[in-house]
């Protein structure tokens, strides 16, 4: 059987990579992309303990986080285009269209 300690450390990587773009990215697409790096980290955890216990659930669950990001990515990817039509702008910084 192989050893999940390196897989846990790509996946430690995705998520500290995911984290880190969140907190430094300005641009919407670039938000975007940092979570979908986090939502892959929480599924490759979940399948790797999936495999080092043998416990099946797990990996339908990390098939629901996968089916949830795709998700994210389509209603983000079009509230970035809205967002682009009506503000000229996909900088989350710039962007004040909700305040009163």
């Amino acid at each position: 059987m192989i050893s999940i300690g390196p897989a846990l450390l790509v996946s430690h990587a995705l998520f500290c990579l995911g984290v880190y773009g969140i907190l430094t990215r300005r641009n919407a697409i670039g938000l975007l992309l940092a979570v979908e790096l986090i939502l892959n980290a929480a599924a490759l955890n979940f399948v790797l303990f999936s495999r080092a216990f043998g416990h099946v659930e797990a990996q339908a669950f990390a098939l629901f986080i996968i089916a949830l990001a795709a998700c994210e990515a389509v209603v983000g990817l079009a509230i970035v285009i809205t967002l682009s039509r009506n503000a000229k702008t996909v900088l989350a910084d710039e962007v004040d269209l909700l305040k009163g």
